[in-house]
């Protein structure tokens, strides 16, 4: 089985914390989408010989593009690609796009249903209108409860996005935004701390002194206030940053998670065969001249044998499954198991993982640092 990702790099605006690759003009709209249909065309046989179970819009803001043109892409994934019966299929949408005045807004649902979307995957990021103006959301805050009025009485698979430790964000309120949350009875919720990428808005705001840096240790305890309140709704905390009630999970994101194959199509977009990963040009012109010209504008690295190690341990650690001892032996080599157990040593010792059935996994107080302790079970070549 394999995946789907399609970048859509258009924004309204540019959070001030984001440094995803996206354009605020969508002048070259219509040709975005027209290059990534003929990129699919140019790369249907990466996965001739793989089922697609999942298809993934990602962005940037896929909720941009109107029903035409989300109808023209998914026409061209199914006529290029073996699609099982049934794919989940997720598009990521932002509040304003899903409450839009002067339009039958419930035909915007209507429509996404009618092409096969089957998910939804919403930036909420805060019930509150001051965070979400900190950081620069396009949407506001009567917006955020709107959409989500709306969409679950379309979608029973739905997705939100929350954000914690941003200056200012008190512990009350992230509570409240929380609880906000499970009050429409979601079944999926990705949170993530707000992190101050290079070369970002946020980043020169703090450098400036005008926004505080967010704090570490404030950020720690609202992830575990908020495993602490999803888990006593039932919600399953099956990786990192992702909590699903039974049968809720992502099946697309868990692909990645668990190494399955994946064809990424779009400007900035990475794919990954299982052997090699390739990545395409983060610039939405050269994209486009470049497949108009039948090229495929990306870059290739061949894995190694410690790369896959390496990946393997980052994306087993940050979920439940953990990283199997058996299949670190069968796949890398007995001397991997033997460093994999002594690097981990001393992280089992302070209580930050611990092994269960020839599997190793981060403890509860070990879940916030685990891409740190991923760090020190890495191998070097």
């Amino acid at each position: 089985m394999a995946g789907i990702y399609i970048h859509i790099p258009f924004c309204k605006q540019a959070c001030h914390y984001c440094d995803f690759h996206f354009s605020t003009s969508v002048k070259k709209k219509s040709e975005m989408v027209l290059a990534i249909i003929e990129e699919l065309r140019l790369r249907q046989e990466e996965l001739k010989d793989q089922d697609v179970e999942t298809i993934y819009f990602g962005g940037g803001t896929p909720s941009l593009l109107n029903q035409n043109e989300l109808d023209l892409i998914l026409s061209a994934v199914n006529k290029g690609f073996n699609v099982v019966s049934n794919p989940e299929i997720t598009l990521e949408a932002n509040p304003d796009d899903l409450t839009l005045k002067g339009d039958d807004v419930n035909a915007i649902y209507k429509g996404y249903k009618s092409l096969g979307i089957n998910r939804l995957s919403i930036g909420i990021q805060s019930f509150f209108q001051n965070d979400l103006k900190l950081m620069n959301r396009a949407h506001n805050a009567l917006e955020a409860k709107a959409c989500l009025d709306l969409a679950t009485q379309y979608f029973d698979n739905i997705s939100l996005d929350l954000i914690y430790g941003i200056p200012g964000l008190s512990h009350e309120r992230w509570i409240q935004n929380i609880e906000t949350a499970l009050s429409f009875n979601i079944p999926h919720i990705s949170s993530y701390a707000l992190t101050v990428e290079p070369r970002t808005a946020l980043q020169a705001f703090i450098k400036k002194g005008e926004i505080e840096a967010p704090n570490d240790s404030v950020a720690q305890e609202q992830f575990h206030i908020l495993i602490e309140k999803l888990e006593a709704a039932g919600f399953v905390h099956y990786e990192l940053s992702n909590f699903g009630k039974p049968n809720f999970f992502s099946k697309n994101n868990t692909a990645y998670w668990l190494g399955k194959p994946y064809l990424g199509i779009g400007p900035s977009a990475h794919s990954f065969n299982g052997k090699e990963r390739s990545w395409n040009v983060k610039n939405n012109i050269k994209y486009i001249k470049a497949i108009k010209n039948g090229i495929l504008p990306l870059e290739i690295e061949t894995l190694t044998n410690t790369d896959r190690y390496n990946e393997y341990i980052l994306t087993g650690l940050r979920t439940i499954w953990g990283v199997s001892l058996e299949k670190i032996e069968n796949s890398f080599g007995t001397s991997f198991k033997r460093y994999v157990l002594q690097q981990s040593e001393k992280h089992r010792k302070q209580d930050l993982l611990f092994i269960e059935n020839d599997v190793l996994k981060v403890t509860k107080k070990g879940k916030f640092l685990s891409d740190g302790i991923a760090s020190d079970l890495f191998k070097i070549d």
